[in-house]
C-alpha cells in the first residue's frame, strides 16, 4: 500500500526538499486525515481517482459543519498535500497520479494585519527588570527589529549574531535559517541591539544551566524557548498593553515591513529582509500603504469627494 510509503516520503520532504519542520507536521496532519477518510470508505491509495478527491473535499466541508472549523486555505492546503504525495508516489513508485489536473481553491488575497507604530511601542515599552522580562524584552524587540518569523527567531543561536566594523561605523546582524533552509542577513537596529545584550547579560547566563548551551532564547529550565511560549509571551505583552486581541508573532513581521514602506524603504529590499522567494509576495504589503494614502487624500484634499 502506498501508506507504507509515508516515511519515505517525509524523509524526502525534510532532507531533499529541505521543508521545515512545521511544514512536514502540517503535511503530515493533511494525510492522517486523508488516509483516515479512505479508511472509513474502504478505500486504499491505488483506488483513488480525481472524482474520490473531490468527495473527499467535500467530506472536509461538511465536517467543518460539525466536528471542526476548516476553511478554504485549509482545504487549499490539504489539496496542496495531496498534490505532493502522489506526485512522489508517482515519481518513486510508479502509481498513477491522480492529482494532476486537481487544483486547490483560489483564496481571495487579505491583508496582513499590521499595528501601528505606536501600538508597537505601546508593547515594547513595557518595563521591567527580572530575568524574564529582560528575555521576552529582547524576543519582541527582535520579532519586530527583524521581521523574522517566530520559528526563526526561536532556533537563532548566540553564533548567529555578529557585528562588523568599519572606519566609521558598526552593525550588527543575525544569520537567519528560513523557509527550505534558505540563509539570509539581516541588521538589527539599535533598539533591538540594547535589548539583546542586556539579555545576554544580564539573564541568559542565569537561565543556562548547561556552558554549551547554544540557543539564543533560553526558557527557564535552560533549554530552547519553544515556539508555544514565544507566542505566550507575546500574547501576555499584547494583553498588558490592551491589545489582546490584533497581536500575534506574525503581526510583528506584517508591521515590520508595512512601516518599512511607510518609511520609503525600497520593495526589493524588504524582499530580502523578508526572506520571501519573489517580490510578488511583499508586494501585499504595499497595498497596505496605498489603502493609507488613499484615506489620507480622501480626509485632506478639498476636492477627493
Amino acid at each position: 500500500m502506498a501508506s507504507d510509503h509515508l516515511a519515505d516520503f517525509f524523509n524526502y520532504l525534510s532532507i531533499e526538499k529541505g521543508l521545515a519542520s512545521n511544514t512536514t507536521d502540517a503535511y503530515r496532519r493533511d494525510l492522517d486525515r486523508f488516509f483516515h477518510y479512505l479508511s472509513i470508505n474502504q478505500l486504499n491509495p491505488s483506488q483513488v481517482t480525481s472524482e474520490e478527491l473531490v468527495g473527499y473535499i467535500a467530506w472536509l466541508r461538511g465536517r467543518s459543519n460539525t466536528e471542526f472549523k476548516i476553511g478554504e486555505s485549509s482545504i487549499a492546503r490539504n489539496i496542496i498535500s495531496l498534490r505532493s504525495y502522489f506526485a512522489y508516489l508517482a515519481k518513486e513508485h510508479q502509481y498513477t497520479n491522480p492529482t494532476l489536473n486537481f487544483y486547490p481553491p483560489k483564496i481571495p488575497k487579505r491583508l496582513p494585519k499590521a499595528l501601528t507604530v505606536e501600538q508597537i511601542m505601546s508593547i515594547l515599552e513595557i518595563s521591567g527588570d527580572d530575568l524574564i522580562s529582560l528575555r521576552d524584552r529582547a524576543l519582541l524587540e527582535l520579532l519586530y527589529a527583524t521581521g523574522g518569523r517566530v520559528t526563526e527567531i526561536i532556533n537563532l543561536n548566540t553564533t548567529d549574531i555578529s557585528t562588523v566594523k568599519n572606519d566609521h561605523s558598526e552593525i550588527t546582524t543575525i544569520r537567519v535559517k528560513g523557509k527550505g533552509g534558505k540563509e539570509r542577513v539581516v541588521p538589527i537596529g539599535s533598539f533591538g541591539l540594547t535589548a539583546v545584550n542586556d539579555y545576554l547579560t544580564r539573564s541568559r547566563p542565569t537561565l543556562s544551566k548547561v556552558l554549551t548551551q547554544r540557543a539564543l532564547f533560553l526558557n527557564q529550565r535552560g533549554g530552547r524557548l519553544t515556539r508555544q511560549s514565544a507566542w505566550s509571551i507575546v500574547a501576555n505583552r499584547a494583553a498588558r498593553a490592551g491589545l489582546a486581541d490584533v497581536v500575534t508573532p506574525h503581526s510583528m513581521r506584517h508591521s515590520f515591513a508595512t512601516h518599512l514602506l511607510d518609511g520609503g524603504a525600497d520593495i526589493r529590499v524588504v524582499q530580502e529582509l523578508l526572506g520571501h522567494a519573489s517580490v510578488t509576495t511583499t508586494q501585499v504589503y504595499t497595498l497596505i500603504t496605498i489603502d493609507r494614502l488613499r484615506e489620507s487624500y480622501a480626509s485632506a484634499h478639498p476636492r477627493s469627494k
